[in-house]
């Protein structure tokens, strides 16, 4: 039995959802030159995250709907979640993103668990605000720790694949650590790395371990 948790944007997906936000709401470049210095770890996640969310405020929330529309699965993201429950393994998502968008990918894949944030919306406008606390790759780390709990899956059993700065906290502390075409912070502080956008690469690394 093993949990494997991902990344959603840029690893479950080809997208980054916040991104394309911003190009919705006409600031998609402020949005996303926010995202790389977060995502290369030169600014703190949380106060980008708010950055971020903030420059949306005032749009209509249906800004939700066209963006989930635009998103695409990663190659090998739905092949890699067939193939971990044909193993009768549990397959987990922890995102920095939203989960307006999230639960709906989640869904389509058949994934069992997901972490992610929660847009305020007032008279169907986003506010600009969270909903509760964001994700940050401490509660990334602490998703990871507590779905292998549930499931009574020791640590070295648990695999964790993601791109971004705050992905690497969860990935040096699963049994497997999984850069996925990751930012070079994360690359270098992976045990494992995959260079091409094919998550069934996936499968080779940990049927070594």
């Amino acid at each position: 039995m093993r949990l494997i948790v991902m990344d959603v944007d840029s690893t479950l997906i080809n997208e980054e959802v916040i991104d394309m936000l911003g190009e919705e709401a006409g600031v998609g470049e402020q949005v996303a030159a926010i995202t790389e210095r977060a995502m290369r770890g030169e600014l703190d996640f949380r106060q980008a995250l708010a950055e971020r969310v903030g420059l949306l405020a005032g749009m209509d929330a249906s800004i939700l709907d066209r963006v989930y529309h635009r998103t695409s699965f990663t190659p090998g993201a739905l092949d890699l979640v067939r193939t971990a429950h044909e193993r009768g393994w549990k397959v987990g998502v922890v995102s920095g993103g939203f989960h307006e968008l999230a639960d709906r990918l989640v869904a389509a894949a058949g994934i069992d668990h997901c972490l992610a944030n929660t847009l305020e919306v007032e008279d169907g406008k986003l506010t600009g605000r969270l909903i509760g606390d964001p994700v940050t790759k401490e509660t990334k780390l602490e998703a990871l720790r507590r779905w292998a709990g549930e499931y009574g899956i020791g640590m070295d059993h648990t695999v964790a694949i993601g791109d971004g700065a705050n992905d690497i906290p969860m990935i040096q502390a699963a049994g497997v650590g999984i850069a996925f075409c990751a930012k070079p912070k994360t690359r270098a502080a992976a045990p494992y790395a995959i260079d091409e956008r094919d998550l069934m690469q996936v499968f080779a690394i940990i049927d070594q371990n």
